[in-house]
């Protein structure tokens, strides 16, 4: 396990992925430990001089005008006891701030989240701008590097002030209050503490609102999501690079020269991908004239010993002479059979269009991670301490209100992100649902199944299920930052909503891994087919029997008929075409993800139970199989 120095400033999105999975721990910079020291003192000593600051000598939001006494008053109220407690006002006010806030309700955050939440909290108060005290702050890292998890409910956090009832889930263990998980097991928060060695901490001046206050939920789901979001997009490619291997497609919509045109970053970046993975293909840009379609099999289909145990038969169709008017130099440029392709110059948009949409859905990732970027060394809770300000006149000056506790930031950035997600899903639909229709799919079998009998339905509730998976996604990607709810007897009047938007980002991306597998798995059978049939077509010709080969051919004149010999002289360049080709593949990228998945999931002859392939396909996914393509 690495250990990761975090000093406030260079904290990364990769690093905190670390952190989150278990892979480093952290340590504090020594020099940021004096700043943080710096201001910790400081508000001790405007406290004793009797300044009243802000959540420090005053309540908190809509108590903001109520200023602390010199002792408590409800200690003299009629039959009132006096606290037990050895707690000051200033103390009782940061510790109640904690208790008080710890309301979120559901399931508990993942650990991945909390512990990212962790590592971003102490890096941000390490800045020296929040008043903390050195001992709290390395407790809070000691939270994370016992591995003491507290448990964290899901919901609860408007995005402003910051996380608010989730960061006090957070920091209500360091009182020896709430639950954690310790040692995979979820225990009050002070037994975590006393098995691990830990005592609780009382806090300070400020330092309830420099643990509570801040974007560390919204800003840990988010960097998780994006680490997410970054891999799928990979994915994405490849699956749309294998289906368009498996549709034999066209690769002049990929050309460097063409994006050039229209330069946006993510799209030129998905162009030279899908080219790259496309590597080697014989299948792409394939001659239309030499892809057979799909003809079911029959117990006359092949009569090489080789070809027997093909379950496909294959055909094309003859185009007479006189139906080639006003398309001659189509035909001077390919032979007179139309197979499975379609003789048209461009593919359907979720092929032609790929690198345009999945460029807009990386260039939204990309815009979030700068977001996000800036966000991580940022200082978001409040009042912002300035102990060294020059020319100070007043203590108004030296801590100052302000909002950067504000999730709107992460809030718009993650909602561009949420409402890309069914963009992404919704074109590997489109791209599967073509592979299966035999209306779409360029002379594949209807739903990739043999179908011999009549019995088989092959993969056409796949599609269903993708479809239900995109409008789930669709349904959920309406912008939560755009519906604010003040809070706080209307002081905290317009809020971000960002802890939401990031969750709900952080949970379609599982949704989007399962899309994008269902494509991966279909691609792989399509393509099977489609290199199957081609090299089954290859090995016919390079066979010399030109009479097996013209019954694979529909529309062919019959012995005798005046073009027959020019059907016969068009036959023999067919197949000496198709005989001197070499070897029908798919793209080098490409074919490491089917080799990858074909290790899992076998080629599917007739109808079988599919369950276990489609977990088998999700497991891929998600395992980040793929990760190499």
């Amino acid at each position: 396990m690495t250990t990761i120095r975090l000093d406030g400033s260079r904290l990364t999105r990769s690093e905190v992925v670390a952190v989150a999975r278990g892979a480093a721990k952290v340590e504090l910079d020594s020099a940021q430990l004096q700043k943080v020291q710096r201001a910790a003192d400081f508000i001790a000593g405007k406290v004793r001089c009797g300044e009243p600051i802000y959540g420090v000598t005053t309540g908190f939001g809509s108590n903001a005008d109520k200023l602390l006494g010199a002792h408590r008053a409800r200690d003299e109220l009629p039959g009132g006891n006096p606290d037990p407690r050895d707690e000051t006002l200033p103390e009782e006010l940061q510790r109640n701030l904690i208790i008080t806030h710890a309301v979120c309700v559901g399931e508990p955050l993942p650990a991945e989240v909390v512990r990212g939440m962790l590592v971003i909290r102490v890096n941000t108060l390490l800045r020296g701008h929040s008043g903390i005290r050195v001992e709290t702050l390395q407790a809070l890292a000691e939270l994370l590097n016992h591995d003491i998890m507290p448990v964290v409910p899901a919901k609860g956090s408007v995005g402003a002030s910051g996380d608010l009832a989730p960061l006090s889930h957070l920091a209500i263990v360091l009182l020896g209050g709430g639950e954690a998980f310790f040692e995979g097991e979820r225990m009050p928060g002070a037994e975590a503490l006393e098995r691990a060695g830990l005592q609780p901490v009382r806090l300070s001046y400020k330092e309830g609102l420099a643990l509570n206050n801040g974007t560390a939920q919204m800003l840990a789901t988010a960097v998780l999501a994006l680490d997410e979001l970054e891999y799928l997009l990979g994915v994405a490619d490849l699956a749309a690079a294998m289906t368009l291997d498996a549709f034999a497609g066209r690769s002049g919509a990929l050309r460097e020269e063409v994006h050039a045109l229209r330069p946006h970053p993510g799209q030129i970046a998905v162009a030279m991908h899908v080219r790259e993975l496309l590597a080697g293909s014989t299948l792409v840009d394939i001659p239309y004239h030499l892809v057979p379609r799909f003809c079911t099999w029959s117990a006359q289909s092949w009569s090489a010993p080789g070809d027997q145990a093909l379950s496909f038969d294959i055909r094309w169709e003859w185009v007479p002479a006189d139906r080639r008017h006003g398309r001659e130099a189509f035909y001077q440029r390919f032979l007179p059979f139309r197979g499975g392709k379609k003789h048209q110059p461009q593919d359907a948009y979720c092929l032609r269009c790929m690198p345009q949409v999945h460029g807009a859905v990386r260039d939204a990732w990309a815009q979030a991670c700068r977001v996000i970027d800036i966000e991580l060394n940022a200082v978001t809770d409040n009042p912002l301490i300035f102990p060294d300000a020059e020319g100070a006149q007043s203590i108004e000056e030296q801590v100052v209100s302000a909002g950067h506790f504000h999730g709107m930031p992460l809030a718009l950035a993650m909602s561009y992100v949420k409402t890309a997600i069914p963009v992404l899903a919704s074109i590997s639909e489109r791209r599967l649902n073509k592979l299966v229709d035999p209306a779409t799919n360029d002379g594949l079998p209807a739903f990739l199944a043999g179908n011999e009998d009549g019995t088989d339905s092959g993969f056409m509730i796949v599609q269903y299920t993708a479809a239900a998976l995109v409008n789930d996604l669709a349904t959920r990607a309406h912008p939560a930052s755009v519906y604010s709810i003040p809070t706080s007897a209307n002081a905290e009047d317009h809020v971000s909503m960002g802890a939401n938007e990031a969750r709900h980002v952080f949970e379609m991306t599982r949704d989007l891994a399962d899309v994008l597998a269902l494509e991966l798995y279909t691609a792989a059978q399509a393509l099977d087919y489609r290199n199957e049939m081609l090299n089954a077509a290859r090995r016919l010709a390079a066979s010399g029997d030109w009479q097996a080969l013209a019954a694979k051919i529909e529309q062919a004149p019959p012995a005798g008929h005046p073009q027959r010999a020019q059907f016969e002289t068009e036959l023999r360049a067919l197949a000496a075409q198709l005989a001197g080709s070499e070897a029908f593949q798919p793209g080098a990228g490409v074919r490491a993800a089917h080799d990858r998945l074909r290790r899992s999931i076998d080629f599917m002859h007739r109808d079988r139970a599919m369950q276990h392939d489609i977990v088998a396909a999700c497991a891929l996914v998600r395992e980040r199989a793929f990760t190499a393509e």
